[in-house]
């Protein structure tokens, strides 16, 4: 499965450097946050990948979502964010993702998060997670394994750039964390998983499509993702009384640090 994974990031994420490089203009969904046409080539390309080779397992992916797209799922399906990070892809910086994950009875199994333009994936399956060096022409140069690391007492956080709140700040002065990272899409919890940091909190409003294949790679190197009841973070909620289908509670990624 990973294999069709990376095949349809890289060839997603050699669309979206197209038109990140030739420049674009966003327009606002139905929930105003940003979509560009860059997100709607890279899922159309993930989606006949993943289509072919897997033709029998639904997907649920963000752009075809917007669109009134949303299919039965069952005990397992697909989750899809073909650009996380839109406004820092409209901003020029380099932060955004592309983002395939497999879930099977609520919990990521697999992931593949993909940096088209920093040259960087992250892949985690079963208790391996690695992390993948790209070259120009979007193959795998190299492939390192990659785990969470056992924090020392001087922690380190990682935040959202554009989704700051005072609970986060809260938080990180409860912890005595002692630096505290900003950075955009799904690569806090790559940073974690490659032993980075230590400790992702989110307090405002997430999509499941936004945080599956990262805490897919995340959990396959030994970290963790929980609800702040300290149960593990699950997927394909839906028929939610307090939101709207597939919207993740607030939740804390850990990587090797005491929870």
């Amino acid at each position: 499965m990973l294999q069709t994974f990376e095949r349809a990031a890289l060839e997603a994420g050699k669309a979206i450097m197209d038109v990140f490089k030739a420049g674009c203009t966003a327009a606002k969904k139905a929930d105003n946050s940003p979509v560009t046409i860059a997100d709607e080539r890279a899922e159309r390309i993930i989606l006949e990948h993943l289509r072919t080779d897997f033709p029998d397992i639904p997907v649920i992916a963000e752009e075809s979502v917007a669109a009134g797209i949303v299919p039965d799922i069952g005990a397992s399906f697909f989750l899809v964010d073909p650009l996380d990070g839109t406004r820092e892809f409209v901003d020029r910086r380099p932060e955004f993702t592309v983002n395939i994950a497999y879930i099977t009875d609520g919990h990521p199994m697999a992931g593949i998060v993909l940096a088209p333009a920093l040259g960087v994936a992250f892949l985690g399956e079963n208790g391996n997670a690695e992390k993948l060096f790209i070259d120009a022409d979007f193959r795998v140069e190299q492939r390192l394994p990659i785990n969470v690391r056992f924090a020392s007492e001087e922690r380190t956080a990682l935040a959202s750039r554009s989704h700051d709140s005072p609970q986060t700040a809260r938080f990180l002065a409860e912890q005595a964390i002692s630096e505290c990272r900003n950075i955009g899409s799904s690569l806090k919890f790559c940073l974690l998983a490659e032993g980075e940091a230590d400790v992702y909190p989110r307090f405002t409003r997430t999509m499941e499509w936004d945080t599956a294949a990262g805490d897919a790679v995340l959990r396959a190197a030994g970290g963790s993702t929980v609800t702040l009841d300290g149960q593990p973070l699950t997927y394909g909620k839906t028929r939610q009384a307090h939101d709207c289908d597939f919207a993740n509670p607030d939740f804390i990624s850990w990587g090797g640090s005491a929870r």
